[in-house]
């Protein structure tokens, strides 16, 4: 097979051949299928865009998030946490746990890679991986990994989503993405539009709120926007019910119970914990939230005090953006409102369209076409983890199924390698006999 590749670019650096698969992104999900091959004996790289692990955790995160799921739902596989840590870790807390995992794995990612595309060659059987290297603000060059796996782990939230808005050139303010937020600290005192009702929209706005800033909250699609960024309809739930985890209720529950009943079981409950949210503002889907999230992917909310913030007046909801102008806002219902700042809580998306030259596994949207359970793998060594829409137990579930697969094919070629080699000894041996 090295005979169909390059000769120069092979002989000059620029193309490696690995041993092995190439997995690109060094998330949870990468480090747990490197943590899964490490312990099938079967040797990667990693590569990673940024210069650590957990790029997003690490440098788009605002300071007071915290796991929004208890933690034994959020480990990676093999490495349970630490007892002395919370239900609910803090995002330090989490980032230390990664490192820790890396280090326990020895996994060692080859940092400041970044991969411009990724192609099947069918003449060689292998998949061509191209990458831009970068150090110090500036650009190594290029580099060809070969391979014969090529496992996809950039995740769902590779890239922000930037909306645009008629009049926001004009608006003269700071206008930001909720990945570039840490505090509220610099916002005291100044009126905030946080656009977006997710569970960032809602945290930003009450960690705005904890800092003395004024806050907006936008919950509402507008007529204006040309990238669409949020729902009219979200599902707010307690985090937890009287002292229990929500999520870890509502798995109890579907062991027994269908996932209709117990969608009206949380349905109640959320009505009676946090009341009747939809006179302000914040309207329910007609579909339950848990087959909202299995059918569409979209995660209900999990409120840690913003309602309570919205009920006092704390933080106001407005409906959708009509236009910006110099310092204000003007709504779809007429209002205007003068504002100083702009926090985008928009979301993500995946960036796999931007570099995997491939149509069959994934969709245009990044994700891969079959749902949960059935999408992590594809055809001619492709597969995907923490693509689930379920967090990181459904990467871990992915994680664990890819290395399995790609383990159980290298002992086969392994043992029969062994096999050809001994018959071979033996051969030779006698014809000296």
């Amino acid at each position: 097979m090295i005979h169909t590749l390059d000769r120069e670019n092979f002989f000059s650096g620029r193309c490696i051949l690995v041993n092995g698969p190439v997995i690109v992104g060094a998330g949870p999900s990468g480090l747990a299928v490197g943590a899964g091959l490490k312990q099938q004996g079967v040797p990667f790289v990693i590569l990673e865009r940024s210069n650590c692990i957990a790029s997003l955790w690490q440098n788009h995160t605002y300071d007071r998030l915290k796991l929004h799921l208890p933690k034994q739902f959020c480990q990676l596989p093999y490495f349970p946490f630490p007892n002395n840590l919370p239900e609910y870790p803090t995002k330090y807390q989490f980032i230390n746990y990664l490192e820790s995992y890396a280090k326990h794995f020895e996994i060692k990612p080859r940092f400041n890679e970044t991969v411009q595309s990724a192609k099947y060659d069918e003449t060689c059987g292998l998949w061509r991986v191209k990458t831009i290297g970068s150090a110090n603000g500036s650009t190594r060059g290029e580099v060809e990994y070969i391979c014969r796996w090529l496992v996809v782990a950039t995740g769902e939230n590779a890239e922000k989503v930037v909306p645009e808005f008629e009049g926001m050139q004009e608006f003269g303010g700071q206008v930001m993405h909720a990945c570039d937020y840490k505090t509220g600290e610099d916002y005291r005192g100044k009126r905030v539009l946080v656009i977006g009702c997710g569970n960032s929209g809602m945290e930003v706005s009450l960690d705005l709120c904890h800092h003395n800033a004024i806050p907006s909250m936008v919950v509402r699609s507008s007529v204006s926007i040309i990238s669409p960024f949020t729902d009219l309809l979200v599902h707010v739930l307690p985090r937890e019910i009287l002292g229990k985890s929500t999520f870890d209720l509502a798995v109890l529950m579907m062991k027994c119970l269908p996932i209709g009943l117990v969608d009206k079981i949380l349905l109640v409950t959320a009505r009676l914990v946090l009341g009747n949210i939809e006179k302000y503002g914040l309207k329910r889907p007609s579909i339950g939230p848990l087959q909202l999230k299995n059918t569409e992917g979209k995660t209900p909310v999990l409120d840690i005090g913003t309602i309570q913030k919205i009920r006092s007046g704390e933080i106001k909801v407005v409906p959708g953006i009509k236009r910006f102008s110099p310092g204000r806002v003007e709504l779809v219902n007429g209002e205007s409102l003068e504002i100083d700042s702009v926090i985008l809580a928009t979301g993500y998306c995946s960036n796999v369209p931007s570099w995997l030259k491939e149509s069959e596994f994934f969709s245009r949207n990044g994700f891969p076409k079959s749902p949960f359970p059935n999408g992590w793998k594809g055809k001619a060594g492709l597969y995907a983890v923490g693509f689930t829409r379920r967090g990181l137990s459904g990467a871990s579930i992915d994680a664990f199924r890819v290395a399995n697969d790609i383990g159980k094919i290298w002992k086969e070629e392994t043992e029969h390698k062994k096999h050809s080699v001994t018959v071979a000894c033996h051969r030779r041996c006698k014809s000296h006999c």
